[in-house]
């Protein structure tokens, strides 16, 4: 029954998005990078409630999602599209689109929207993104991230975290415990933002030139892993 309420909750928000999104071609996709940027800097314009330097100087991708939809009435839900880019010799790579679904248990009444972003810190966590399909709890293991100026000293993210998550609802930034959740590539807007079909790792190991339209996304990115190198 449990499981029933979760498939039924998830269809339900994919179908909510898919409408939403009803028609999305590249300026759409251009929107998405544009809002995952403005996400980057809303919350990095905060330092003190922001992700810690030393943290954003460490991971190998970053990825954002926009307002992840959550909803929930003792089973909680959610469903989101979003847009990552890792590090490459040239610099960070193209972007590559992917949705972000899954369910959890737990006395949750309403919804809401969050932003959410998540740092991919090692190799294998960046083997498994590379794979463009893979479970957080399962095939790579995922904490809530630290939370201001500087990583606290008694966190073990540098040793065991392979993604580090947190969410922003209402003003609220905070790390997000985000297992069982099931990241995948968003083939529609891959093709719709490049024009054919590019694979998570071709874009994503600097094998294309990132588009004109990835700039916004890129540049913050550049400029706030910058600032957390020095």
């Amino acid at each position: 029954m449990k499981n029933l309420l979760i498939l039924c909750i998830v269809v339900c928000l994919a179908a909510f998005s898919v409408a939403a999104d009803d028609g999305e071609n590249e300026s759409k996709a251009v929107d998405r990078i544009q809002a995952a940027a403005d996400v980057l800097n809303e919350i990095q314009g905060t330092p003190d409630n922001g992700i810690p330097s030393e943290v954003l100087g460490s991971a190998e991708c970053v990825a954002v999602v926009p307002s992840l939809l959550k909803a929930g009435f003792i089973v909680g839900a959610h469903y989101g599209r979003g847009v990552a880019s890792c590090r490459t010799p040239k610099g960070w790579s193209a972007p590559a689109f992917f949705t972000v679904e899954g369910g959890s248990f737990g006395l949750q009444i309403g919804g809401q929207a969050v932003d959410l972003v998540m740092l991919i810190m090692n190799q294998n966590g960046m083997k498994n993104l590379l794979s463009s399909q893979f479970k957080l709890g399962a095939d790579a293991s995922v904490a809530a991230g630290p939370v201001g100026r500087h990583a606290a000293a008694d966190t073990d993210w540098k040793m065991r975290a392979e993604v580090l998550s947190y969410s922003r609802a209402r003003g609220i930034f905070a790390g997000l415990e985000l297992n069982g959740a099931v990241i995948k590539q968003d083939k529609d807007s891959t093709r719709e933002f490049y024009g054919r079909m590019v694979p998570f790792r071709t874009s994503l190991i600097g094998e294309i030139d990132p588009p004109a339209g990835a700039n916004a996304f890129l540049t913050t990115l550049a400029r706030w892993a910058q600032d957390a190198a020095k």
